[in-house]
């Protein structure tokens, strides 16, 4: 499955995430199948979103587009970086019981 990990430093986050879920609908056309965001534990305005898409085309034809840079600029993301990846496989450990 590929997967997009999205490293951004926001402004103001309750201000990126309004325009972040304004746009899930755009994400979702454009191929996004889930999502998490997480932010770093040491400082608010890092945001991870790490998502999985139907294809590595799909993902970077849409984060690449005019529109999304647009979009980036008015959330107030600086220097956003995309990481592209491919899934080697997955598990749980359980719960250790």
């Amino acid at each position: 499955m590929p997967y997009v990990l999205i490293i951004h430093e926001v402004a103001d986050y309750d201000a990126w995430k309004q325009i972040f879920d304004d746009a899930a609908e755009l994400r979702r056309e454009a191929g996004e199948r889930d999502y998490q965001v997480l932010k770093y534990a040491n400082n608010p305005h890092k945001v991870v979103h790490f998502s999985s898409w139907t294809s590595l085309e799909n993902a970077r034809h849409f984060f690449e587009s005019p529109q999304l840079v647009k979009i980036r600029a008015k959330a107030g993301v600086r220097s956003p970086e995309f990481i592209y990846l491919e899934q080697l496989e997955s598990g749980s450990l359980g719960d250790g019981d």
